[in-house]
């Protein structure tokens, strides 16, 4: 059993003020593995305080320093590994293999970008006689979800830890271990007292009171729409700056001169990784009408071989849900999509076969999917791929972009000026060609309801700086 019931306040380990605890489950076997702090306001009004009396110090060090302190902390994230892998699995049921490969790597690719971003970053700009400085916002709330425990958080940390800013921030308390581990990682690098504070506790208890606290300046939250929504109302009471990163219901368009049987692979992929817990999902998959049954059987042939399991066990590809609510919701989310028409093609309600602990889901397939239906327009935030076909590329387009959200798109074909021009054509944050790779430096965020703001590298430093113009500093 992991027991953390302490919080991080002003560089050190401190007994949470309210004395209770939240249990943090196992989702590969549905039972407590661990325990943290349930804290309160009290709680909080003791980190921002701790924040607040460094902020302008911070702020004002050499950017030099800013650039060795991420550096410490990119070697002592590197002697963690083991422990950031294993929290990882046990708190979100992610296979071992995606643990290290994807959230471990993840972590560390924020860190780096954000010290490499300094080598480069204008903090100050002089125009005529006059300077434009650029200055850590002040004290800024992190609000972090539960499907990406270092990814999410790390990328938040690196930006305002470049930029000057002091944190407090509250991680899911589903996922909360990683951002333990972390909180240790600064303490072993050095990071200044009160520069870093972790609060754990729910939306309530601790996301509330931080929110609406006088003394943040800025807050940054991944997660859903409707509690994005509530942040930014709390948060535009005294004007704080918000950056959200929200949801999505990403569109991937497979074009008609698209190889079928790599197009499913693809389709595949963007639906089942991290056990479709991804923002930027592909869960629309656009065919063309001709294309549809080839494409069907291919994607079907591919999926029944993605290996659902025991995160521990070798080759397991996805493992369980999160939590009992998060399985539950997907279960209604399949449910819904036979009531309104759509054909279940593979998949379905219920567990596996030989999985009948944790939360475990069948991957599933959707045909004959309406754009208009419930699983077109809502997040599911599980493996369940809906396929909606187009007659032209004009009517996938517009298909692609007939959402609220608007995160990531995909598209996937052989002629490059059509992939060029349907990628221009989709309004979302980021549009991926082909399956490319990206750089750790590219910016992260999205369009219409999936956000305000962009993260990640030098995009994500902008975010926790305020601009102040100084005229007549040169004469």
């Amino acid at each position: 059993m992991r027991n953390h019931t302490k919080q991080y306040i002003n560089g050190e380990w401190v007994e949470s003020a309210s004395g209770e605890t939240i249990e943090v489950i196992n989702p590969a076997n549905g039972e407590a593995f661990g325990r943290i702090a349930k804290g309160n306001a009290e709680d909080v009004d003791k980190a921002v305080e701790a924040a607040h009396s460094v902020y302008l110090e911070f702020r004002h060090t050499p950017v030099e320093e800013r650039r060795e302190m991420l550096d410490r902390i990119v070697k002592e994230y590197e002697n963690r590994k083991e422990d950031l892998i294993e929290a990882i699995t046990d708190e979100l049921g992610s296979p071992l293999e995606m643990s290290e490969k994807t959230h471990y790597q993840a972590g560390i690719n924020h860190f780096t970008a954000a010290r490499d971003a300094l080598d480069t970053f204008e903090f100050e700009e002089q125009r005529g006689d006059h300077l434009v400085v650029k200055e850590g916002i002040g004290v800024s709330g992190l609000i972090t979800p539960w499907n990406f425990p270092t990814n999410q958080t790390s990328l938040k940390l690196a930006a305002a830890f470049a930029a000057g800013s002091p944190v407090v921030m509250k991680p899911s308390e589903e996922t909360p271990f990683a951002a333990i581990i972390l909180a240790e990682i600064f303490e072993a690098a050095g990071v200044p007292k009160g520069v870093f504070n972790l609060v754990n506790g729910d939306g309530e208890g601790v996301g509330n009171p931080l929110s609406e606290h006088p003394k943040v300046r800025m807050m940054s939250f991944t997660g859903s729409g409707s509690t994005g929504s509530k942040i930014m109302e709390k948060a535009s009471r005294d004007f704080k700056n918000v950056s959200l990163e929200l949801g999505g219901k990403s569109p991937l368009i497979i074009l008609d001169d698209a190889d079928v049987e790599e197009a499913a692979k693809i389709a595949v992929k963007k639906v089942v990784h991290n056990t479709g817990q991804v923002c930027t999902a592909g869960t629309r998959t656009l065919v063309p009408e001709s294309m549809k049954e080839a494409f069907l059987e291919a994607a079907k042939k591919e999926m029944e071989q993605v290996k659902v399991g025991d995160p521990r066990k070798e080759g397991t590809a996805v493992g369980p849900l999160v939590s009992r609510k998060q399985f539950d919701t997907v279960q209604s989310y399949i449910e819904k999509g036979a009531e309104e028409g759509a054909t279940l093609f593979h998949g379905g309600t219920g567990q596996p076969e030989g999985l009948d602990k944790g939360f475990f889901v069948k991957p599933t397939i959707f045909s004959d999917v309406e754009n208009d239906m419930v699983i077109a327009q809502e997040e599911i935030f599980g493996p369940v791929m809906s396929v909606i076909t187009y007659k032209g590329l004009d009517e996938a387009i517009d298909i692609a972009n007939d959402t609220k959200y608007g995160l990531a798109g995909y598209v996937y074909g052989e002629d490059m000026e059509t992939l060029k021009d349907v990628a221009r054509r989709i309004e979302a944050g980021t549009v991926e060609i082909n399956g490319a790779g990206g750089r750790k430096d590219l910016p992260f965020g999205g369009y219409k309801q999936s956000g305000i703001g962009r993260e990640w590298g030098d995009y994500g430093i902008e975010e926790f700086l305020e601009v102040k113009a100084i005229k007549g500093y040169f004469k």
